[in-house]
């Protein structure tokens, strides 16, 4: 089995099929507690080779590994088919492998994936359509497209093993596209991120429109493998989605915004066509370094920052420097892709808003998230409020939630019976 994917609550919540608040490291920077079950090293207790290889940002995962490397070249991907060639032949393998594609800066590396004219690119409409914004997307398609690259790489090696047929390749992101108003968002450009599950001779190629969190990929790899997943592990198995792609195994999509440079503290809903976002700190504004004005790094941020000075913004562009923010949002994805336009006053939306408030509050109470008191400092390490080093309490510290082995509701059923 391989797992190729590219910040760190993502990397803790994946790897231990747990809610980021159920983690023990809900925020950025903060690391993983040691006595966290993860999904590879029940496969490596159950006599499979485990390999990391590239971006960790987890902290110590050594005993869920046989082989940890931190990656070679500018998508950390260089080694890859050399550690799948060196691999034990005789063990079934699992290899995740984490490229840091496609993240700022941007680098280009010609001969590793399609280089993309600027001039031809399509700006989301929560951008300004400038030519900074185009240079970085095009540099951000071609991280991207390098990442394809080296996954070709992997395939061909697959293939030259002769094992293409008895493996399964897991590729997919854990966060939104790196730019203002998508990455760390709540929205669709920043929760919604791709997954392919690879398998010529197993996976029929089909487009499922199932409902799928990333914490279904360990308890998805554990049953292909035939191992039982752990009490603790939150996900859902993926397989029968991969043997039938009108089947379902999940109803919502649950979604946490913590602490990422700046102090938030988002929860969000997501079921059927419908969108619910609420925020326990409105009085903060939202976003991630991505929104740092800096013409070199963060080329995006500063022209939509020019733009603004020049009052050239659009309402929806605007969005990235509202300070006072709505504590409820709530959106019809089917007919507003970019969630622009929030119904919470929408008088006939009102009973289907009163279930997504239900929803989600089931689920918090069932999962015991909390929200920090910013003056309250708990003994875990975290770098703390806007950028200062600081020991400053997270979202489940006040309620134990790493203890806690609830789900919270994962089909509609479990919510009709409350």
């Amino acid at each position: 089995m391989l797992m190729l994917r590219s910040c760190s609550p993502s990397r803790c919540s994946i790897i231990t099929s747990r809610w980021p608040h159920n983690t023990g490291a809900p925020e950025l920077h903060t690391h993983l507690p040691t006595q966290m079950i993860t999904f590879p090293e029940l496969l490596r207790k159950n006599g499979y080779y485990t390999v990391l290889a590239g971006k960790n940002h987890m902290g110590d995962v050594k005993r869920a590994f046989n082989f940890i490397s931190g990656g070679k070249g500018p998508g950390l991907q260089e080694n890859w088919v050399s550690i799948l060639a060196k691999r034990p032949k005789e063990k079934p393998f699992f290899m995740w492998l984490a490229s840091s594609d496609a993240h700022h800066p941007f680098t280009i590396r010609k001969g590793q994936g399609k280089i993309y004219d600027p001039d031809e690119i399509d700006v989301p409409p929560y951008l300004y359509n400038g030519p900074l914004t185009r240079q970085d997307m095009a540099k951000y398609y071609h991280e991207v497209s390098r990442a394809d690259y080296y996954m070709g790489k992997l395939l061909a090696e697959l293939e030259r093993q002769n094992i293409s047929d008895n493996t399964y390749v897991i590729f997919c992101a854990d966060n939104g596209q790196p730019f203002p108003r998508a990455k760390t968002r709540m929205y669709d450009s920043g929760s919604k991120s791709p997954l392919i599950i690879w398998s010529p001779k197993k996976v029929k190629p089909a487009v499922s429109d199932s409902m799928v969190s990333l914490i279904d990929i360990g308890p998805t790899v554990l049953n292909l493998a035939g191992i039982e997943k752990a009490d603790s592990m939150f996900g859902v198995s993926l397989k029968p989605v991969l043997k039938n792609r009108k089947k379902s195994v999940r109803d919502f999509v649950f979604v946490e915004h913590n602490w990422h440079v700046l102090p938030a503290h988002e929860r969000m809903v997501r079921f059927g066509d419908w969108l619910y976002i609420k925020n326990s700190w409105s009085f903060e504004p939202l976003g991630c370094r991505e929104i740092l004005p800096l013409k070199d790094e963060f080329p995006t941020a500063y022209e939509l920052n020019q733009m603004r000075k020049k009052r050239k913004l659009k309402p929806e562009q605007l969005d990235v420097y509202l300070q006072k923010r709505p504590t409820e949002e709530f959106f019809y994805v089917k007919k507003d892709e970019h969630q622009f336009k929030n119904l919470v006053n929408q008088k006939e939306c009102g009973h289907i808003l009163n279930y997504a408030r239900a929803v989600l509050n089931l689920w918090t109470t069932e999962t015991k998230d909390s929200v920090p008191d910013l003056r309250y400092r708990s003994p875990m390490k975290a770098i703390g409020y806007r950028g200062h080093v600081g020991d400053f309490e997270k979202p489940g510290d006040a309620t134990k939630a790493w203890t806690v082995n609830n789900p919270g509701p994962i089909r509609y059923s479990d919510v009709e019976t409350k």
